[in-house]
Order: structure tokens, then sequence, then C-alpha cells
């Protein structure tokens, strides 16, 4: 940085706007005397981290009777930036921000360099209008929004989307934007991070980046639905590929077998972690990125939708001082979000709560979470078997996935520790039969399981356009089979903010299988899903449909949802 400023000026600046102090200057001049004047006054403050760059350029800006600016995408029209060769405008740090008549404004990291500044002249056959900014800005700025005019197309996309929060995710990745030079372009940079931004901003869980012979899709699923968010050229497909790989440091030059990966970005002053995932296709690489964003997780199981009548009830269990609570459901159901619910409900400084999970998905203060690496040997069973020795109170396993598993977590629960984990089944009853098929005897199961909650996803009604309706007389009979009586029925007539679909979040529908002991003596003998749903049935447990259908008399979603994610169940018996 060669800042050549009046000495007592710019210092006077500095302290009279309260960068510094009238001592820290007199120690700069003082070093800056002793190492004979060698050294300018901005040299020394930055150098020593007495003061920030940004301060100095601003006041050095101020003493020159030149404007100061810190850079974005809004301080500069992209239409001028052939005004300047590429080549020209990366070596010297120099940035085009707009022009007017024959008047052309350049942000410089260096005003005082007349040499730079005839140099511009030449260059742009115009009179030049300095504006000074910190030379990590103007680079900034160039590798982010200086277009490749190969890709023309690109630029009218992200111009017309708008950019201004795109240069926050950005912040986390710069450093690698030039590692290979397909990916490394601006507007590809600028694309994928248009992409980030966008699923962000929509609060969608994947973004599915998919190639095809006559198209590049990206489609984005918000609220369990996937819909189309841009369809660009296909050529562009391998570049953005490339570039997503640079970010989560993949390798980009293989493109014939899987890669997975991890990307970390920064929008809005907050970290959310991204997972990728790369498989080949005839057409290219199909790219799907899952979004897990800490501030969209709700840890407190009164912000999940519970019904009174299994909220309170799941509370006592999660309660107990040892064994196993299991969530079932799909894929995509929420059974991770409720089981950071529940450790979050059951941790604190006098309990030692760990967790097993892959990935780790959320950080969660006051539990100590653990990855499983199955390339490396470090499974869930064997972390497990670790961790018992860990001296822990709780643990949650993220999955039960094998046999291995199922009876260390048994083990786990009948030698005094609290085991939270999650089962792929239809249903809760089906938990019991599950285990068993991975080898648990039924006696284990008995002794060890205190219950079981089986949970899927219902779409909310969007509150913006919320309106009575009469839905088809079917829906209705099968409300009433169900034993609930729903007066009046609500739909979304779709609105901007839901765009258009008449959704807006979603919640959860459940049923609840507490184990007593008559139950517990049933699995231990019959463990059996037919034997076990025929016992719920008469200690009025309520079905997943029967849950669903009470939200829809009460206006939260609609009964085709219900229907959707739900299969028949019975009328609970009224106790």
């Amino acid at each position: 940085m060669s800042l050549l400023a009046r000495k007592p000026r710019l210092g006077d600046l500095l302290v009279d706007r309260g960068y510094i102090s009238a001592e820290v200057l007199q120690s700069a001049l003082a070093e800056q005397k002793t190492n004979g004047g060698r050294s300018l006054l901005g040299e020394v403050l930055v150098e020593r981290g007495l003061c920030s760059e940004e301060h100095v350029l601003e006041c050095l800006a101020t003493e020159l009777g030149l404007p100061y600016a810190r850079l974005d995408n809004r301080l500069f029209d992209p239409k001028v930036f052939d005004s300047l060769p590429r080549d020209f405008i990366e070596k010297n740090t120099v940035l085009p921000l707009f022009r007017v008549r024959d008047e052309l404004a350049v942000a410089i990291a260096e005003p005082t360099n007349v040499f730079l500044l005839d140099r511009l002249r030449d260059a742009s056959r115009c009179e030049i209008l300095p504006v000074v900014a910190a030379a990590k800005d103007i680079r900034r700025m160039v590798q982010t929004y200086l277009p490749n005019t190969r890709v023309f197309v690109i630029d009218d996309i992200i111009d017309d989307a708008g950019t201004a929060s795109v240069e926050l995710i950005e912040e986390e990745v710069a450093d690698i934007a030039a590692d290979a030079e397909s990916a490394g372009q601006s507007p590809i940079i600028r694309l994928v991070n248009y992409i980030l931004f966008t699923a962000i901003r929509e609060k969608a869980s994947d973004v599915h980046i998919e190639p095809s012979e006559r198209q590049l899709r990206v489609r984005l699923r918000v609220d369990g639905a996937l819909h189309k968010a841009l369809e660009l050229p296909p050529h562009l497909a391998p570049a953005v590929a490339s570039r997503i790989k640079i970010m989560a440091n993949l390798d980009i030059s293989e493109r014939r077998l899987p890669q997975d990966g991890r990307i970390q970005v920064l929008m809005e002053g907050r970290m959310i972690d991204l997972r990728v995932s790369l498989l080949p296709m005839p057409s290219g690489e199909k790219v799907v990125i899952r979004l897990l964003d800490n501030q969209t997780v709700r840890v407190d199981l009164r912000e999940l939708g519970f019904s009174a009548e299994i909220l309170e009830p799941l509370r006592e269990e999660i309660g107990q001082p040892n064994g196993i609570a299991l969530v079932t459901g799909p894929t995509g159901s929420g059974k991770s979000t409720t089981l950071y619910a529940a450790l979050a409900a059951v941790s604190g400084m006098e309990r030692n709560v760990c967790t097993v999970e892959d990935p780790v998905e959320f950080h969660l203060d006051l539990i100590n979470q653990f990855q499983a690496n199955e390339k490396i040997g470090l499974t869930f069973a064997t972390i497990l078997r670790s961790l018992l020795r860990q001296d822990p109170d709780v643990i949650m396993v993220g999955e039960i996935r094998d046999s291995e598993t199922a009876r260390i977590a048994v083990q786990a629960a009948l030698t005094g520790h609290l085991v939270f984990s999650t089962l792929h089944t239809n249903s809760a009853c089906a938990a019991v039969s599950r285990l068993n098929d991975m080898g648990v005897e039924g006696y284990l199961i008995g002794a060890s399981l205190n219950m079981v909650l089986a949970q899927r996803l219902c779409r909310r009604i969007c509150p913006k356009c919320k309106e009575p309706y009469e839905p088809p007389k079917g829906m209705r009979l099968a409300a009433d089979a169900m034993g609930v009586e729903i007066d009046e029925f609500f739909r979304g007539a779709g609105c901007r903010h839901c765009r258009g679909t008449g959704f807006s979040g979603r919640i959860g529908i459940h049923e609840l299988l507490r184990v007593d002991e008559p139950l517990r003596e049933l699995i231990s003998r019959t463990p059996n899903v037919k034997a076990i749903e025929d016992y719920a049935k008469s200690q009025g447990m309520a079905p997943l449909r029967y849950d669903g259908l009470r939200k829809v008399r009460e206006g939260i979603t609609t009964i085709d949802e219900v229907l959707r994610v739900s299969s028949e169940g019975w009328v609970p018996v009224r106790k």
C-alpha cells in the first residue's frame, strides 16, 4: 500500500475521527522518524495493527479532496467494465465504476500514483475521476462481478434477479474462486451464489441442479415439495458443477464417480452448512445440496405442532431416567428436528448429553456431538461402544441402521442410560417388529423400550390467502369415518407470499405408542405389529391420520395434505 499523505494532516484526521488516539499517533510518528521516513505514516499504522487500511484511506481521500467508497454492487455500472482491459484492471487493482460523457470514475487504492492515473487516461481515453477504495475490496469486486464476455446470459440472469446480498455468501469462499479456470469465471461464481442465496432466502431444504441435453434445471425443495427455480443453457452444467466442487474442496477432474462434500457459507451474519452430493448422469453430474441452517431449527417441543394429547405424555417419556425413546418416519419427516428438541428439553449443565450422528446436522449448546465416518471405520457402533465409557447420561443415536447398533443401544438403555434414536418405519407399532428383524430379542425390546413416536409433515395453509371451501364428498366422509367432526374446511388460494402454492411452512402430525407393563409383556412374548396395534387401539392410542384431522379441524392444514401423508387408521377408544 503506497499512501503518500502529508503526515500531520493525515494523522490529525485519524485522531479527529476517533480512529486512533493522540498517543498512538505520536508513537507512529516516532517510529516513522527512526526509520528515516522510509515508511509512510499510514503504512506504519496499518502494519502495526493500530488502524485499519479502510480508515487510513478514508482520511487520505479527505486530505486529497477525493471521494472514498466502501464498494458494493450498487456503486458501479456493469456496462462500463469494458472501458478497461481485464488484465489491466487485475494488474493495477482498479475498477471502473461509471462513466458520464468522457469522464470515467475509477476505484483506485493508490490515489497519489500519478503514473497510474496517466495510464488509466491512456487506456480508457477518458478523463479519470479517482474514487479511493481499499485494494482488497477492489479485488473482491473484480473477482465477483467482472463479467466474462463469453457467457452473457449469466449476467442477464443475475442482473434481473438482483445481487445485493449474494456477496455475503462469496466472502466465505472467495479465496478459492480462481482454482479452476472454467469455474473461476465471475459469472459462474455469481450464478452459484445466486442459486444458494435464493435457496436460503426461500427457506429451501434442498437444491437440485439437474443437467439434461436441452437445459440445466435448478429446483428447490420448499416445504417438502420441489419447484422450479431456474432453467439455464446446458453448456453451463460442467462449470457450475466444477464451481460447487471447488467450494466443497472436491476433485474437479473426477466426473465418473459420486462425490460428497461440505460447504460453509455466510449470509446475513450467520453461518450455514451445505452438504453436497454429486452423482454422474449420461448428460452430466447431478448436484444435490442439503441446506442446514441453525436459525431454522426449532429446539422447543412446543413449537413443533404437537397436540396437547401427545405433548404431555411425550414430555413424561423423555424425562425417564433410562430406556429407549424412538422417533420413526420416512426420510424428510422431521425426525432429527424432534430429537434435537427432545435433547434440548433434557440437557443441562448437570447432565452429560452425547450424540452420534452422520453427519452432525446442527450444533447444540451443552451437548457433545460425535460424527460417524464409515470410510475410516468410525461407525455408529464403534462410537457407541467408546461412548459408554465416557459416563453419558443421555445418548442420541442418529439412526439405528444395523443389528450391532441396535444391540448396543439396548445395552445402553438396560444399563441406566436414556437413549434417543430414529428408525425408518411406517408406524409406531412397526418399530418393535423392525428391531426384532434386526436380531434384537423380544424380551430385550420389551425391557428397554419406553416409547415410539411416529410422525409425518403436512404443509401449513398460507395465512395470507387462507379461505374456507367445500372439499369433495369423499374427503368429508373420510373425516367422519375417523370420528373427527369438522365444521369448516380451509385451504390457501395461492398468493405471492406462498409462491401461489397455498402453503407456507410445515407442521407435524404424530402418533405416540407408550410402553406400559402389559405391553412390555406382550412385546416379550409376541413382538409382531398386529398384536401391538390391537393393544394400542384398546388403550385409546390416536393414529397419525386422526391427529392430522384434528389439525384440519383447527384450520392449520388441509384434508388433502393429511390424506396424502397418512394411511387409514382406527377410531381411538374414548376413555
